[in-house]
């Protein structure tokens, strides 16, 4: 058998239709082709966006994600073709099997969907931080066909799926700007002196490296109200950027400035406390024989 036949020879014969060894191979080839050239223009954007650019990392990551989807849809329609299956009656059984398919991966194509309306939208960026209902916070790592990669400040990857994030309530504390404002409570004992305590607190602020103070966002102290046993007050401090996703460690040193100022100024930070009341019966009962 020569080499021309070999390429000819049919594989698969379905009424109208032969499969003949050339269009699988040439199908094959052209699948492997469309995965390298989608690896390659991610690579190429994943070094863009750790270069010096005018563009945004999130705008250059949207741009890739859709580059990837465009040569994966391209490609397997080529790869079709090259089976020399006419594609109008392809788009037609897709079209009747559209239903049953879509029952089993609705959740797929949900969050498929969900996926494209993130980039679109930008609701949410790759490097924004987030806070879920649940309480859960972490930084968008990478937004996928079906999820979102999230990871915590305790370096633990959690995929989220995308419907999630587009029907739930989701906090985005860098949306709009990368800066913001914590609100960190503390107390003090009655009787201390409130300028004293501002003063201090303010000095405990401007020691945090990461403080700002510049017009319109300097730190300020907020009397809240009157606790059981102390006087309640808020430290209200916009921090830099990087800050703002260390929540946790932000406040541990806020509060460890403020407790060393406190000291410092010798103003007493309060504890819970409780009279005890001691009731004795005076008339003792006589004894009995």
């Amino acid at each position: 058998m020569d080499n021309e036949n070999i390429w000819q020879t049919p594989l698969l014969h379905v009424g109208n239709y032969t499969l003949v060894t050339s269009q699988l191979l040439t199908f094959i080839v052209m699948l492997v082709i469309t995965y390298i050239a989608a690896k390659i223009i991610n690579k190429v954007f994943h070094r863009l966006t750790h270069k010096d650019s005018s563009m945004t990392v999130a705008h250059l990551y949207i741009i890739g994600r859709f580059a990837q989807y465009s040569i994966y849809v391209v490609g397997f329609v080529l790869a079709v073709s090259a089976l020399g299956i006419d594609m109008s009656k392809l788009a037609l059984m897709a079209s009747a099997l559209g239903v049953g398919i879509g029952l089993g991966l609705q959740g797929i194509v949900n969050n498929f969907v969900s996926g494209l309306a993130i980039l679109l939208e930008r609701s949410l960026k790759v490097g924004d931080f987030i806070e879920l209902d649940t309480g859960l916070t972490g930084e968008v790592i990478e937004i996928h066909m079906r999820a979102t990669l999230i990871r915590t400040n305790d370096n633990v990857d959690i995929l989220i799926p995308n419907a999630e994030l587009t029907n739930g309530k989701v906090i985005n504390w860098t949306l709009e700007e990368s800066v913001r404002r914590f609100r960190i409570p503390f107390g003090v004992a009655y009787g201390s002196d409130k300028d004293v305590v501002k003063k201090a607190v303010l000095e405990a602020a401007s020691s945090v490296r990461y403080t700002l103070d510049i017009e319109g966002r300097e730190p300020i102290v907020w009397m809240t109200g009157f606790g059981d046993s102390s006087l309640n007050f808020t430290l209200g401090v916009w921090v830099t950027a990087e800050q703002v996703k260390r929540p946790t460690a932000l406040t541990s040193d806020y509060l460890w400035a403020i407790d060393d100022a406190l000291r410092k100024y010798k103003i007493e930070i309060p504890f819970p406390q409780r009279d005890l009341h001691i009731r004795s019966n005076s008339t003792q009962q006589p004894l009995e024989n």
